[in-house]
């Protein structure tokens, strides 16, 4: 029994003797690390030291530049972690410092060469002492100084980079003169203002300015505010019309092209032709918009170029042809227009005739007319009135159509012909009230005492003190299907108009 315990014994103790030799620290223990973890006794620390103290021991191996070998991969690692903190731009707050920048590169310059040098003295005082080892850990230490190179380069570059970017903002941060400030806020507080009033606007108002200022005055009647028929385009009405007024002044024909040019067609020649198409246009049932444009190429190709009057009832059918193609669905064929002409002419000749017109005049067929501004004149004409007046867009139309025939008409723009023939059309249908309000005068632009010399010519066509023999549009409205309103004439005459509202 007492020499089983005794074996027994033994094996514990050695058993007990190895695990105190695997307990063994695997580091090796030096005076400096001995001292500051408290082992000056011969005892290891049952714990694992504090962040205090391994903070405290790396101040001051950095102080004396003589730390272990454990102590160089602490520091190490510490680099690698605190690469991120900008410890060296306490000061960023001040960004107007003069000094800033320049003390800052200097702080990042020290302290990447405190951190170099704490660095690399261990690794030089170990190798000393361990001369004999040098050689099977040269790898191991090159690899270990060129990982710490490397670090030390991105970390120096960060700080390049972001010392850069602090003297970017500096640069942009730029004192502003008292002047500039002064100017730059009052034209900030107009634009806010600018903001805010064009927001409480109405959305109609806001697409067309003209139309907004127009209905400040309360006299001023929106026409196109009730209109829910989308081919009206009432969002872009004004522009529309806008425009059609500037080009109407393009593409007018000239007004003495029977003085100067044509010396074989004479002013009743053209009004009997213009006679002839009226008939023809009824017989075709083509719209009113095609006899307009008709007349319109007629005049802009005798504008242009010589004819003789044997071609004159050619060019009338050809340019008809081309209307028609322009502005109808079904127009008619060359063949139809060649048989009106109890075949006077082949087709090959309409079609000839037809690219002489068109190579002339460049394929400008897109034309304001008498017709393009009646419409908007007669719709503000009765945007005032519960029903609209049937007789009143007779009676337009009506005279609007007369001054075709006559070529003393071309002088007059189509916008102001129109115009002329709403104020002549409401005077005649009532003589009690004004026929032109501020509505008319600012959707037509026009006013009363501009559209005198108009309405008292027209005023002579629809008398017809002229005894004219031309009654194909006379004739077209004395229908009931027109409400007979070529028999109407005012029971006052157009002069007295403008004496009594007394227009200036």
């Amino acid at each position: 029994m007492t020499r089983t315990s005794s074996v027994r014994s033994a094996n514990m103790n050695k058993e007990n003797a190895v695990g105190t030799k695997s307990e063994a620290p695997t580091i090796r223990i030096t005076r400096s690390r001995s001292k500051a973890l408290g082992t000056s006794t011969g005892m290891l620390p049952s714990s694992r030291p504090s962040f205090k103290q391994e903070q405290k021991h790396t101040v001051r191996a950095n102080a004396k530049r003589s730390a272990s070998d454990e102590n160089k991969g602490t520091m190490v690692g510490n680099a690698s972690k605190q690469h991120k903190k900008r410890t060296v731009l306490n000061d960023v707050t001040n960004i107007f410092c003069e000094n800033s920048y320049s003390n800052c590169l200097n702080g990042a310059k020290a302290q990447v060469n405190a951190r170099h040098s704490s660095q690399l003295t261990p690794f030089f005082i170990w190798t000393s002492r361990q001369g004999r080892k040098w050689s099977m850990k040269k790898d191991r230490d090159v690899h270990q100084s060129g990982a710490v190179q490397i670090m030390q380069e991105d970390v120096q570059a960060q700080f390049v980079e972001e010392l850069s970017k602090i003297k970017v903002a500096e640069s942009m941060e730029i004192t502003i003169p008292d002047k500039w400030a002064k100017r730059e806020n009052s034209e900030h507080s107009i634009s806010m203002k600018d903001t805010v009033a064009e927001s409480s606007r109405k959305p109609r108002e806001f697409i067309c300015g003209e139309k907004s200022a127009a209905l400040v005055q309360p006299s001023i009647v929106d026409i196109d505010s009730k209109l829910e028929d989308p081919q009206a385009c009432t969002p872009y009405a004004l522009d529309i019309y806008n425009y059609k007024r500037s080009t109407e002044l393009e593409r007018r024909p000239s007004t003495i092209y029977m003085e100067t040019l044509q010396k074989d067609v004479t002013p009743n020649m053209r009004g009997i032709l213009v006679d002839w198409l009226v008939e023809v246009s009824e017989e075709y049932k083509l719209v009113p918009d095609t006899l307009y444009l008709t007349v319109n190429l007629i005049d802009r190709f005798l504008s242009q170029k010589f004819i003789e009057k044997q071609r004159l009832q050619l060019l009338g059918v050809t340019c008809m042809l081309i209307a028609s193609k322009y502005e109808e669905i079904c127009p008619p064929r060359v063949e139809e227009f060649c048989f009106i002409t109890d075949n006077t002419y082949t087709s090959l000749e309409v079609l000839k005739m037809e690219s002489q017109v068109l190579n002339l005049l460049h394929f400008q067929l897109s034309v304001p007319t008498i017709k393009t501004f009646l419409r908007r004149f007669v719709q503000a004409a009765q945007v005032s009135s519960e029903v609209p007046s049937v007789e009143l867009e007779y009676l337009a139309n009506y005279l609007a159509e007369l001054t075709l025939v006559e070529y003393s008409f071309l002088k007059f723009l189509p916008s102001l012909m129109a115009a002329s023939a709403v104020l002549l059309a409401r005077w005649t249908l009532n003589q009690s009230d004004n026929p032109w309000n501020l509505t008319l005068e600012h959707y037509t632009k026009y006013k009363a005492t501009e559209l005198k010399a108009a309405v008292l010519a027209l005023e002579d066509l629809q008398l017809n003190t002229s005894g004219s023999t031309l009654n194909a549009i006379r004739e077209k409205y004395r229908q009931q299907k027109c409400k007979c309103v070529a028999t109407l004439t005012p029971s006052e005459p157009a002069l007295s108009l403008f004496q009594r509202f007394n227009y200036s």
